[in-house]
């Protein structure tokens, strides 16, 4: 047992090494990651993290989520609690005021985010709600030190210009799964259709922001092909999503997740994407539970506060997670934060109406 486990940490530190070199793991090693015992899992996180140190040291990245535009979306995906077949119960409205939107950007850098990340539900936005989203940016821009992701759905070079005009940095529209799984998780677009804009926020020279939602039923050569996708457009920013499975929609009963396969997907994701940003999204209090500390060693970013439409856990348990963990805040510039980082944070704030989804 002593040798079997003392070649495997070898082999954990080769695929290391080859990440660190930049050059990709084989789809063998790939599926090896993915289906390791669990009495390895510390070693292939160990691996992951020299992986990381590299790029991101000791460094994490908060982002704030805003959902400006709830439920309303004609698209049927099946794991989507807004979507046009799900019965969930979340709420509804339409874009809002651009003083809630001021609040919610006031709450982001109160909570030492450093990027807002402004979504909105629908397949492309109305040109109405595009302009309230330019309008929205721009006041942002000018009262917070704040970068701005934008996900409004399928966008063209136009709309992709006139947000990068606006002051938008990142643009996110994730990939969700890969080419083969697509066709089975909704019907009302492709996965070409993903591709395109991604490709349409890149070729403009924005941050391109895409990932996907494991745990949907996919197998291990989806969740691979996902991640070659995303290395291969040379995706700069990366969430990992792990389904938080709603009542109402049609994915409700899947059940393929735990922790420790939670954490071996994110060790996988490090190994294939060693540069990128890779943060670990909706679904990290549902399914890491206890371990969330251990994917700071393989992801370098969070988001703090609440999902579109389940609830996170609170800002200070984030910020303490994060510190008591031996690691450190990123500001804005990617610089170090080196003040107090509880500070300014109260200890209880208005919460979301979201449901905190159980597993």
């Amino acid at each position: 047992m002593i040798s079997s486990v003392s070649n495997a940490h070898a082999d954990w530190q080769r695929m290391a090494d080859t990440a660190l070199a930049g050059e990709m793991i084989s789809r063998e090693d790939a599926h090896a990651v993915l289906n390791a015992p669990d009495e390895q899992l510390l070693d292939q996180l160990a691996a992951a993290y020299r992986v990381r140190r590299q790029y991101w040291g000791n460094r994490v990245r908060l982002h704030f989520l805003l959902n400006a535009q709830s439920g309303l979306c004609p698209e049927d995906c099946g794991y989507c609690s807004q979507s046009s077949i799900s019965s969930a119960e979340i709420e509804k409205y339409p874009m809002l005021a651009q003083e809630r939107i001021m609040e919610a950007a006031d709450r982001a850098a109160q909570l030492k985010a450093g990027t807002l990340c402004m979504v909105i539900s629908g397949r492309a936005p109305g040109e109405r709600v595009f302009g309230k989203v330019l309008e929205a940016v721009r006041a942002v821009r000018d009262k917070h030190d704040l970068k701005i992701c934008a996900c409004l759905g399928l966008l063209n070079a136009e709309q992709v210009g006139r947000l990068k005009d606006a002051g938008v940095e990142t643009i996110n529209h994730n990939l969700n799964a890969s080419a083969r799984f697509t066709s089975e998780i909704v019907s009302t677009h492709t996965y070409d259709d993903r591709v395109a804009t991604v490709e349409a926020v890149k070729a403009a020279g924005v941050k391109t922001c895409s990932g996907g939602i494991l745990g949907m039923g996919e197998t291990d050569d989806d969740i691979i092909d996902l991640a070659m996708s995303l290395r291969a457009i040379d995706v700069k920013s990366v969430p990992v999503n792990f389904l938080i499975p709603v009542e109402g929609t049609p994915l409700a009963d899947v059940r393929q997740l735990d922790p420790r396969r939670c954490l071996r997907i994110l060790v996988l994701y490090r190994l294939l994407l060693p540069s990128q940003e890779i943060r670990v999204s909706g679904g990290r209090e549902v399914h890491l539970r206890s371990l969330q500390p251990l994917s700071l060693y393989a992801a370098n970013s969070i988001f703090i506060g609440d999902y579109l439409t389940t609830q996170g856990q609170t800002a200070q348990d984030d910020l303490r997670m994060i510190a008591d963990a031996g690691f450190v805040l990123e500001t804005p510039d990617g610089e170090a934060f080196t003040g107090d980082a509880m500070e300014g944070v109260p200890s209880e704030y208005p919460r979301a109406k979201l449901p905190l989804v159980e597993v």
